[in-house]
């Protein structure tokens, strides 16, 4: 057999591989899923850019499967401009996602308006609609293999929309951000669970535990059809509303440590995902690194409060 023989099969085998292994991922695993979610949610709500009566920026970072070639990597960006004489805001999210020879990239503007229902109570209903661009990038795995000729380009439209009720230290919130008619297919395993529509509920208090400490407990519960239900919880302790720790746990037998620090109108976070099931404790794992940057404008540093 020639060796070109050979380097064909063998690329054929390692995709058949890649492909079962991508499955399995899409599976487990949520689209649009990121840890440090109880610092910014806007991208799950939109409801949830009537925090604050300034505008920031928020962008984050994220790695899985730290030292495998080809794992998932995304970056995500969102900003929000408030519109107080009307109580309402308006923003964008842009989110970019690659794995592997796969790449989805979504852009979605939204407008969320508020509702005050008593003295500390609101009410705040979104909607946000955009397109998701996706392309399979099959032809550079051997493009003289006539099995990986035909690479695949698809781009959607995207409408959602979210509920939030919330006071000055508690919110419930319920959202479906992306609500898709029409769906990709069969041409990928893994981003066709992409195109499915997604629902998302969440809640989050915040409470003074002693002086200058406080803890915000939160959980986020995500769900696509086909896909079972994914819970997540998390805790963080904030010291003199400046530095940040806590943990999160999913009920897939994930397990993350969170670091926060706000410095004047800067947020920084970072987040070490890793399995906590009994067979990836004390042996192979692959963890999940998250790095995120927010800024907030107009006067005020930024301080931790339940939304």
């Amino acid at each position: 057999m020639k060796l070109t023989a050979i380097n064909k099969n063998i690329r054929t085998i390692l995709f058949i591989v890649f492909g079962l292994i991508t499955a399995d991922a899409a599976a487990q695993t949520q689209a649009f899923s990121y840890t440090q979610y109880m610092d910014n949610l806007t991208p799950l709500n939109p409801a949830y850019s009537l925090i604050d009566n300034t505008g920031s920026v928020n962008t984050l970072a994220r790695k899985q499967w730290v030292g495998i070639n080809g794992a998932p990597t995304t970056f995500l960006i969102n900003g929000n401009i408030p519109l107080q004489s009307i109580n309402s805001a308006a923003g964008l999210v842009v989110l970019t996602d690659q794995f592997a020879i796969e790449r989805q990239t979504e852009v979605n503007a939204y407008f969320a308006k508020g509702i005050q229902l008593g003295q500390n109570q609101f009410l705040a209903v979104s909607l946000n609609a955009g397109i998701r661009n996706y392309t399979a990038n099959y032809s550079s795995l051997d493009p003289s293999d006539p099995s990986f000729a035909n690479d695949v380009r698809q781009t959607k439209p995207n409408v959602g929309f979210g509920v939030m009720f919330y006071s000055d230290w508690y919110y419930i919130g319920l959202s479906v951000p992306e609500l898709t008619f029409t769906s990709l297919g069969t041409a990928s395993v893994q981003n066709a669970s992409n195109f499915r529509n997604h629902y998302y509920f969440s809640g989050a208090l915040i409470t003074t535990i002693a002086e200058d400490i406080k803890l915000k407990p939160s959980l986020l519960f995500s769900y696509e059809n086909g896909v079972p239900l994914i819970t997540d919880f998390s805790g963080i302790l904030y010291f003199k509303d400046v530095l940040g720790l806590g943990a999160s746990y999913r009920l897939n037998s994930e397990m993350s440590g969170i670091m926060t620090l706000n410095v004047s109108q800067f947020h920084i976070g970072y987040s070490y995902q890793f399995g906590a099931s009994s067979e990836t404790l004390g042996g192979f794992n692959m963890p999940t690194h998250e790095i995120s940057l927010s800024y907030r404008f107009g006067k005020g540093s930024i301080k931790p409060k339940v939304l």
